[in-house]
């Protein structure tokens, strides 16, 4: 294998890895400050200017904070569930698109870390596995309450998942593609899947709430009932884990509605600048506005999350099974007989 490429998916890993981590922890900032200004409060403001060194005191005092394991808990599990949460958190990266190929030094490199031709099914497959750290941890605990989020998380995680399979299904008819790169290219200046897939994209989005545990499908971690939810006994950096997870899939579930329905890096006008700033800078203005994308719909979660009140969790299971699935299945049956109609007319 070429030196040179290893080298190239191990930078490329690296800088998404480290951005990953910093927008979790700079999400959390942003959180507490879109909270403030819905509720006219003024947010963190006492550590460095306006507050913005907030997430590395918070990370200094999780470092710092007494490590506490519960006796009754099986150890080794406990200490895998969070770093098994992360880590599915993290890995979903590796098929998005981040950018159109650039070129450096007469060579052309790929903003994507693995371009394969299953790339939906990877993502769908990583979200599956991401809630096995909520089970582990909250079954690990020996916590009747931890017991019991895990199994929400569980319930919760099956029912909107085939909803959010569903609702990709009617794109995957029209774009007869499953990589993720392909699907971003067909989307090219503001030919975005959104106009095409309305409802879909706005199942999709709906499951994406679910699927983070973001409010108001917070379920699994709603205090009112279940203390502290799945991560109760947890302390210290494992209990980071858990917040950084959370902060993650919110920025991966951002990026893939971004890549499936709002074009990922193309934008209006994208001929023109790649006109004049050629190869090199070009794919920085497409990145830039994918980035732009994500953190619209950060900050749309995090709108949400103060917004609107919390589901009692039968009406939560009753949307995923009565209200989402059926409206993706008949999306999909629109798509099907809608595309059948333009090929033979």
């Amino acid at each position: 294998m070429d030196s040179a490429f290893v080298i190239e998916k191990f930078i490329l890993v690296a800088v998404i890895f480290g951005i990953s981590l910093v927008i979790a922890m700079y999400s959390t900032y942003a959180e507490r400050k879109v909270a403030a200004y819905l509720q006219d409060r003024l947010g963190p403001d006492r550590a460095g200017p306006f507050g913005i060194l907030q997430p590395l005191a918070d990370g200094v005092k999780m470092f710092m904070k007494e490590e506490i394991i519960p006796a009754s808990s099986n150890r080794w599990l406990f200490i895998v569930g969070p770093g098994l949460a992360l880590l599915c958190a993290c890995i979903g990266t590796a098929v998005i698109p981040w950018g159109s190929p650039m070129e450096i030094g007469g060579k052309i490199v790929p903003l994507q870390v693995a371009d394969i031709n299953v790339g939906v099914l990877y993502i769908f497959g990583v979200v599956s596995l991401g809630v096995y750290g909520v089970m582990i941890g909250g079954w690990a605990s020996n916590n009747k309450y931890s017991l019991l989020s895990a199994i929400r998380a569980a319930s919760q995680n099956i029912s909107y998942e085939i909803a959010m399979g569903l609702s990709v299904i009617a794109l995957l008819l029209m774009t007869n593609t499953l990589s993720l790169k392909e699907i971003v290219d067909q989307q090219h200046g503001l030919n975005w899947n959104v106009w095409y897939q309305p409802l879909g994209f706005l199942i999709f989005m709906v499951c994406s709430f679910a699927e983070t545990n973001r409010a108001p499908f917070d379920l699994p971690e709603c205090e009112t009932e279940l203390i502290g939810g799945y991560h109760t006994e947890y302390s210290s950096m494992k209990l980071g884990f858990y917040l950084f997870a959370e902060y993650i899939n919110m920025f991966v579930s951002s990026a893939v509605m971004a890549a499936l329905y709002w074009g990922g890096y193309n934008y209006p006008g994208m001929d023109y600048v790649a006109a004049h700033l050629g190869p090199t800078w070009a794919p920085l203005i497409g990145t830039a506005v994918f980035f732009g994308k994500i953190v619209m719909f950060i900050f749309f979660f995090m709108w949400v999350r103060w917004t609107i009140p919390r589901f009692r969790y039968d009406q939560l299971m009753n949307l995923g099974w009565k209200g989402l699935i059926p409206l993706a299945i008949a999306n999909i049956i629109i798509t099907g007989i809608v595309i059948a109609i333009i090929e033979k007319f």
